[in-house]
């Protein structure tokens, strides 16, 4: 497979990891993800991963319900690693070797993380996946993955998620929604589209990161973004 990209950074929910279910971890979609990657590790493309933790656990619900703000941000981080050690033994039991990177202190689940670390990793042919979001409070793992992917020198910033791109409006709520093949970040911030927070879309911006969004939920996807194929949308 030729690809058009050397080293990806790949963003996933936590939400879509819930499958069918209402909560936690579905097997069955975790391992559609993990034969994905593995695919396009196997076709040469190095790729660093930032998984989200709302099927476990979001700090903003968590701060409505009368959590402090810190703490619940800290306990969605903490969800963000369950998920991550989810995801690395599922691409281990397929052959694919994976290394967790916390951003905070968490000997021995995963080491700390560093630029250095991840990158090496990648060369060495292993899934870097880079937890806890940006260990600190008050920013999204969106934030995380955008300034993880800058760090890493990634050629984009890969967002996996239910829809296969970016609507006018919510195409699960407006039929009449249309979707855009490229759109600009300048864009999707005047037009106050939910494709991610603003301080990650300022930072891929600022840093001349593209973001490219698209469904991850149906298996072959991935391939086909990193193989030039014009499913979902680029934001650059």
């Amino acid at each position: 497979m030729r690809t058009k990209y050397k080293r990806v950074l790949l963003k996933l929910s936590g939400e879509s990891l819930m499958g069918s279910q209402h909560y936690g971890i579905d097997p069955v979609r975790l391992e559609q993800y993990a034969t994905q990657i593995k695919e396009v590790v196997d076709s040469g493309v190095q790729v660093a991963i930032v998984i989200g933790g709302g099927n476990i656990f979001r700090g903003l619900q968590g701060a409505a319900k009368g959590f402090d703000r810190v703490k619940g941000d800290q306990m969605g981080m903490l969800a963000t690693v369950i998920n991550s050690l989810a995801l690395s033994s599922a691409l281990e039991a397929i052959g694919q070797k994976a290394k967790v990177l916390t951003a905070i202190a968490m000997h021995p689940i995963g080491d700390h993380y560093s630029k250095w670390r991840a990158i090496e990793a990648m060369d060495r042919g292993e899934v870097a996946i880079l937890s806890c979001g940006t260990g600190n409070p008050f920013f999204t793992t969106d934030t995380g993955a955008a300034l993880r992917g800058v760090e890493v020198e990634a050629d984009v910033m890969l967002k996996g998620t239910r829809v296969d791109g970016i609507y006018t409006a919510d195409p699960e709520k407006d039929p009449t929604a249309t979707k855009f093949s490229e759109i600009t970040y300048d864009e999707v911030y005047t037009r106050g589209l939910k494709v991610m927070d603003l301080t990650a879309t300022a930072l891929c911006k600022e840093n001349h990161l593209p973001i490219v969004v698209f469904d991850m939920d149906t298996p072959g996807n991935l391939v086909k973004v990193l193989s030039g194929e014009p499913i979902g949308t680029l934001v650059y």
